[in-house]
């Protein structure tokens, strides 16, 4: 335990560890420390952590129980828990969103293409702790966002603070043609209604609670209400470089980050190089959210995200 040190990445997210060896059955006294750890920095990275996937589960479970891979996108065959993400199979995507379109056809979206995200919002629980793990890293390029939605809320004034506070948001997601999960749950969609603010169940410090990707409409308020004031929110989000880490990868690296006190993006900068980047990605069961008023997120669609059995 002595051994355990932490370098901070930025003055309030983030920190790089060292002295401890996630290969191994961590310990519950090693598991308190990073928890403790996770709650200040927000965002650990872990250098040198050369790991199968049954370690990464096993490390997953010690933080609270591993859940499927997705809600929606079946994990690996042989580690339902486990998420593969290749960049080759994304940058199509990527170049899609990057593009302007015809000029003729309509405006394009004024929302920034860097998908700031909270992971699994659309569903009422979304994910307490998200583990991410380098496969396959190219030299370079790769890089993870991260942004302190904390600071982000803290940062607003407190007039608008305090009406934020009483709001609740929709977020969704559905996919035309989902495969069917392993477990036989049904794959979508998901629809849930979250607090715009929430509380961290651990430490009782307030978020901003937004995601650029899931984040549809705000409760109650008209259509150009709610677009308005989202917009300002994820520009805030987006723009605002001082509540933001960037991580960079390298082979056997492993982060971990709350998911309910950080947003975060990546790769970035997937279309400026053309090397392979393969990341697995566990998820830590997580709490529906509450907010200031005491308001706790529900489902509009679809079931809760449970850990596996």
């Amino acid at each position: 335990m002595s051994e355990i040190s932490f370098r901070p990445l930025t003055p309030i997210t983030g920190a790089e560890v060292e002295g401890v060896d996630l290969t191994v059955d961590p310990q519950p006294a090693v598991v308190a420390a990073l928890r403790e750890a996770l709650l200040r920095y927000k965002v650990l990275v872990f250098r040198d952590q050369p790991m199968n996937d049954a370690q990464q589960v096993a490390l997953t479970n010690a933080f609270g129980g591993a859940t499927a891979a997705h809600p929606i996108v079946n994990g690996l065959r042989d580690a339902p828990a486990v998420l593969r993400t290749a960049l080759s199979e994304d940058r199509p995507k990527l170049a899609e969103a990057e593009g302007l379109g015809h000029p003729l056809k309509g405006t394009a979206p004024r929302r920034l293409r860097t998908e700031w995200h909270i992971d699994s919002t659309f569903v009422a629980n979304p994910t307490a702790i998200t583990i991410l793990r380098g496969v396959e890293i190219p030299p370079t390029g790769g890089d993870t966002l991260f942004a302190n939605l904390e600071a982000l809320y803290t940062g607003l004034s407190p007039s608008l603070r305090g009406y934020l506070d009483t709001l609740q948001a929709i977020h969704s997601r559905h996919n035309a043609s989902p495969e069917p999960r392993f477990d036989g749950k049904p794959a979508g969609p998901f629809v849930a209604l979250h607090p715009l603010v929430s509380v961290h169940p651990e430490t009782g410090v307030r978020s901003l609670y937004v995601s650029s990707v899931f984040l549809q409409a705000i409760r109650g308020l008209k259509p150009r209400e709610s677009t308005a004031l989202l917009d300002f929110l994820l520009d805030e989000l987006a723009g605002r470089d001082e509540i933001h880490a960037r991580v960079r990868w390298e082979q056997d690296t492993l982060v971990m980050w709350d998911n309910r006190s950080v947003a975060h993006a990546g790769p970035v900068d997937g279309l400026l190089f053309k090397d392979e980047r393969i990341v697995h990605r566990t998820t830590v069961v997580g709490e529906p959210p509450c907010g200031p008023n005491g308001f706790v997120s529900r489902a509009l669609m679809g079931g809760p995200f449970e850990a596996l059995a």
